[in-house]
C-alpha cells in the first residue's frame, strides 16, 4: 500500500442512520487507535477533522453503546493519543479505554500525568501494568478504593462525612491543616422502666440473610465436633490413644492457575498442599514439580493442554506422576488469565499388560489417533455445504456432501470398534458391571431385526418362553452392545428362508452360575474354518455387520465376553455365548449341569 487513504475515505462518508453512525465510529476507533508510528505519515489536518468527528458521533451513541463497542474481545489499541482522548469521556468509555489500552512504559509514564483525576483511578484495577506504572499511580496518590466515610451516631453532622470518600479525599491531610474535631453535646434522657430487650431486625443490626445463614452454617460445624464423620475427617493430635488413620489417595482433583503458572486455586481437600506450585518450574515454595517440555511450550503459547505429563512431590497424598488436562482463561477484553482443568494420576506402568501384544496394540490406538483428525475434518466441511453454513450451494454438491459426511462418520465408527477391541484385548478397559435381564434383551433385539429379515423370508426362531428371565451381571449398555452385535452380524448373513435357532439357559458348574446362549450359525457361516476371521459380506441385507466384516464384529463381542467375565466359543455349527449371572439361583426351569 503506497498511500494510505482509509481515513480520508471514511471521513467522506455521511452517516445517517443508527447503524452507520456506529460503523463509521468503530472505523475510527480503528484507524486512530494505531501507535503514533503509523500516525506520523498522515496528514495532521484529516487527524484533526477525525477527532471532532469522534466527538460529534460521540454525542449521537449512547456512552454505554460505544463502551461496549470499546470492549469487544480482540481488539485493542496502541495509541495514548487515543486513550488521552477517550478518558475526557463519559466514565463508563473513559473505563474500557484505559482497560483496553496496551501501551509502552514510556507512554503510560507519559500519559498518566496529563489524565484526569477521575480516570487514573481506573488504571488500579488493571494488573498487567508495568511495575515502574504502578509505582507512578502509588506517588500520585491513586488507590483502588476510597477510605469509607466513619461513623456518624455521635459526630456532629456538620463535620463528619455523609459519603464514601475519593481517592484524593482518602490521602492523609497536611500539617498545616489540621481538622478540628467538634464534640457532640450529651442528651440527658429518661431512664426507661426495664423491659425484655428485643432481638434486633436486619435493618439494625446489619445483617443480611447470606450473613446469618454463613452464621448458622458454621454453628452447625462447631456443634457437631462429636459426630464419628467429623472426627474421620478432622486433625487430632498422635498422643496414640486411637490408631492412625489411612491416607486416603487422591485419584484426581481440579485446580486454576494464574498468568504465571502458579496454582492459585484447587479442591479443598488439596488446596493445602497444591496452591502456590508452579505447572512446569523444577522448585516452589508449596510442592515440588517437575514438568514436561511440551506443558511449558503449550503454556507460553496459550494452547490447550491435552495429557501433559507432571510430577508433584511434596504431601504423601500429592506425590507421585500425574496427568494434566487444562484449557486458557481470557477476559471479556481478551487478556490472558491463566489456566483451568484437572490433575488425574498417572496409569501405573507395571500395572496394565506388557509384552508385543500390548505395545503393538498401543501403536494401533496411537494409528487410529492420528486417522481421526483428517476424517473429523472432512466430515466437518462436509456438513458445512449439506447444511449451507458458509452460503447458499447447489443441491447436487448438497447431496455429495451427505453423501460424503455418512462415509466420514462410518469410517469413524470402525475407527471407534478398532480401539474399542484393542483396549479390550489388552486390558486396557471393562466391561461395567450392572443388571440386565439378559432373556428380555434377546427379545427385544430379535424383535428389531425380524422386520429386516422378513421379506426375505429368514429371522430369528427364539426357543425360550416369552416370560424367561435371566439376570447377569452387566451393565444395560454394555450387554446391549453385545447382543446387538452378535445377533446382526448372524443375521446379516442369513441366506434366504433361512431361519437362526437361538436358545437360552443357564449354566452351573464349576466356574460358577452361568447365562449361555446358543446360536445355529449360518450355512454361509458355518462353512467358514475360522469364524472368527471371516470376512463374509452381504449386500442384499440391509443389517451392517460393522466396517470389517463379520468375522471381526464376532472378535470384538468375542473380546468383549472374555472382559465381562464369560467366553464365546464356536462349538460345530453354533455359536456359544456364556455370561455370568447375577445371581446363582437360576430363572429358567431348565437347567443344566455341566
Amino acid at each position: 500500500m503506497f498511500f494510505d487513504d482509509r481515513l480520508a475515505t471514511v471521513l467522506r462518508q455521511r452517516a445517517t442512520g443508527e447503524a452507520s453512525l456506529r460503523t463509521q465510529y468503530r472505523q475510527l476507533l480503528d484507524l486512530l487507535g494505531k501507535d503514533r508510528a503509523h500516525a506520523r505519515g498522515s496528514d495532521p489536518s484529516l487527524l484533526a477533522a477525525a477527532w471532532l468527528r469522534m466527538d460529534a458521533l460521540a454525542e449521537a451513541i449512547p456512552a454505554s453503546n460505544r463502551a461496549q463497542m470499546i470492549r469487544e474481545p480482540g481488539w485493542r489499541f496502541r495509541s495514548p493519543d487515543l486513550a488521552s482522548h477517550l478518558s475526557d469521556h463519559e466514565p463508563d468509555v473513559a473505563s474500557a479505554a484505559l482497560s483496553r489500552a496496551e501501551l509502552t512504559s514510556d507512554d503510560w509514564t507519559a500519559l498518566i500525568p496529563r489524565l484526569p483525576v477521575r480516570a487514573r483511578g481506573f488504571l488500579r484495577l488493571r494488573r498487567d501494568l508495568p511495575i515502574d506504572v504502578e509505582a507512578l499511580l502509588s506517588r500520585l496518590g491513586v488507590h483502588d478504593r476510597g477510605l469509607p466515610a466513619p461513623a456518624t451516631s455521635t459526630a456532629d453532622p456538620q463535620v463528619a462525612p455523609t459519603g464514601p470518600m475519593t481517592a484524593a479525599e482518602s490521602l492523609p491531610a497536611p500539617p498545616s491543616a489540621p481538622i478540628l474535631l467538634r464534640k457532640a453535646p450529651e442528651v440527658v434522657r429518661p431512664v426507661a422502666p426495664a423491659i425484655p430487650i428485643r432481638q434486633r431486625d436486619r435493618d439494625e443490626s446489619g445483617r443480611t440473610e447470606i450473613s446469618a445463614l454463613v452464621e448458622r452454617i458454621a454453628q452447625f460445624r462447631r456443634t457437631r465436633g462429636d459426630s464419628p464423620l467429623d472426627l474421620d475427617s478432622s486433625p487430632r493430635l498422635p498422643l496414640g490413644e486411637l490408631p492412625e488413620r489411612n491416607q486416603r489417595a487422591i485419584a484426581s482433583f481440579g485446580f486454576a492457575a494464574d498468568t504465571s503458572g502458579r496454582i492459585a486455586w484447587a479442591v479443598s481437600e488439596v488446596a493445602p498442599m497444591v496452591v502456590g506450585t508452579r505447572l512446569f518450574a523444577s522448585h516452589t515454595g508449596g510442592a515440588d514439580t517437575s514438568g514436561s517440555a511440551s506443558l511449558a511450550r503449550a503454556f507460553a503459547r496459550r494452547q490447550p493442554i491435552t495429557g501433559g505429563e507432571i510430577s508433584l512431590s511434596g504431601a504423601p497424598a500429592i506425590t507421585g506422576d500425574w496427568i494434566v488436562d487444562a484449557e486458557p482463561r481470557f477476559s471479556e477484553e481478551g487478556h490472558f488469565t491463566g489456566y483451568f482443568g484437572r490433575f488425574r494420576r498417572a496409569p501405573d506402568a507395571t500395572s496394565g499388560p506388557s509384552g508385543p501384544e500390548a505395545r503393538e496394540a498401543d501403536r494401533i490406538r496411537q494409528l487410529l489417533h492420528e486417522l481421526r483428525t483428517p476424517v473429523t475434518a472432512v466430515q466437518g466441511y462436509a456438513e458445512v455445504i449439506q447444511q449451507q453454513l458458509f452460503g447458499p450451494a447447489p443441491h447436487e454438491y448438497r447431496a455429495l456432501a451427505a453423501a460424503i459426511a455418512a462415509d466420514a462418520a462410518r469410517i469413524l465408527a470402525g475407527f471407534e470398534e478398532l480401539d474399542r477391541l484393542a483396549r479390550l484385548e489388552t486390558g486396557a478397559t471393562r466391561i461395567e458391571p450392572g443388571e440386565t435381564d439378559l432373556a428380555a434383551l434377546v427379545r427385544r433385539t430379535a424383535a428389531q431385526l425380524d422386520p429386516v429379515l422378513a421379506p426375505q423370508g429368514a429371522g430369528l426362531a427364539l426357543s425360550f418362553p416369552d416370560t424367561a428371565t435371566l439376570l447377569i451381571g452387566l451393565d444395560p449398555e454394555d450387554a446391549e452392545a453385545l447382543v446387538w452385535r452378535l445377533l446382526a452380524s448372524l443375521g446379516a448373513a442369513c441366506g434366504a428362508g433361512e431361519r437362526i435357532a437361538v436358545q437360552l439357559d443357564p449354566l452351573i458348574g464349576a466356574g460358577g452360575a452361568m447365562a449361555r446362549l446358543i446360536c445355529a450359525l449360518p450355512a454361509r457361516l458355518a462353512a467358514e474354518d475360522n469364524l472368527f476371521a471371516a470376512t463374509t459380506r452381504s449386500a442384499e441385507s440391509a443389517i451392517n455387520a460393522g466396517l470389517f466384516g463379520t468375522g471381526f464384529a464376532l472378535r470384538l463381542a468375542r473380546a468383549e465376553a472374555r472382559a465381562a467375565g464369560g467366553a464365546m466359543r464356536r462349538d460345530g455349527k453354533t455359536l456359544v455365548l456364556t455370561l455370568p449371572l447375577l445371581t446363582e439361583i437360576p430363572a429358567l426351569p431348565s437347567a443344566v449341569e455341566a
